[in-house]
């Protein structure tokens, strides 16, 4: 990319903005967005280029995994396959929310993953939701910052780590949030925390469980 990424802010025309990205994410491009969490790196987890060219930007290692974000439980539950009849309750009562859980994929997508499981997300965000509404499909989501870094959530240092690296940069002008989703694996009976966010696991098993 010889000239500067596009930075594109969400409240100017917020239509145009999310068109934008269903674009970009159908072409397999890379982009930078705002979360209900802190800014992510997103694409298409169908397109391999695209994944990969994330997992080279992050310089991270190939066989860590990206958090998925969906609109709806019903998108969901077309890649996993649950544990047992209590999960689908648990779920719609916990998202949306800053709370992403690894699940267990179905036989189809375990073989399109090359995984057993993943980690889903429905974020409470309005910018996300209208995008993943429209595609209809998992969107990647990860931190913007390269290995062993704390992730970027200042647009101007954004821009200039990432500046002709991505796409577009999509940008909010509200405060930014400080902080990574709450990650639970519910590949098990009973919920394992895995990374403490925002939301407290305690308070999570106490509200929702």
């Amino acid at each position: 990319m010889s000239n500067s990424t596009k930075l594109i802010n969400i409240e100017t025309d917020f239509e145009s903005a999310v068109n934008e990205a269903v674009k970009l994410y159908e072409n397999g491009n890379v982009f930078i967005y705002p979360t209900d969490t802190i800014y992510g790196f997103g694409c298409n987890p169908f397109i391999r280029e695209a994944v990969d060219k994330i997992t080279g930007l992050k310089a991270r290692e190939t066989k860590k995994r990206y958090i998925l974000l969906a609109d709806s439980i019903e998108t969901v539950l077309k890649y996993v396959h649950l544990q047992n009849e209590k999960q689908p309750g648990f779920l719609k009562r916990i998202w949306p929310n800053p709370v992403s859980i690894v699940l267990r994929l179905n036989d189809k997508y375990r073989n399109v993953f090359n995984h057993s499981t993943a980690a889903f997300r429905i974020p409470d965000d309005k910018f996300c939701l209208s995008v993943l509404s429209k595609i209809k499909l998992p969107m990647v989501s990860t931190s913007v910052n390269k290995k062993d870094r704390l992730p970027l959530n200042n647009i101007d240092k954004i821009k200039n780590e990432f500046d002709k690296l991505v796409d577009v940069i999509f940008y909010t002008e509200k405060q930014a949030l400080n902080y990574a989703s709450t990650l639970i694996d519910l590949t098990r009976d009973k919920p394992v925390l895995l990374r403490e966010g925002k939301i407290k696991f305690v308070d999570l098993i106490k509200k929702f469980g």
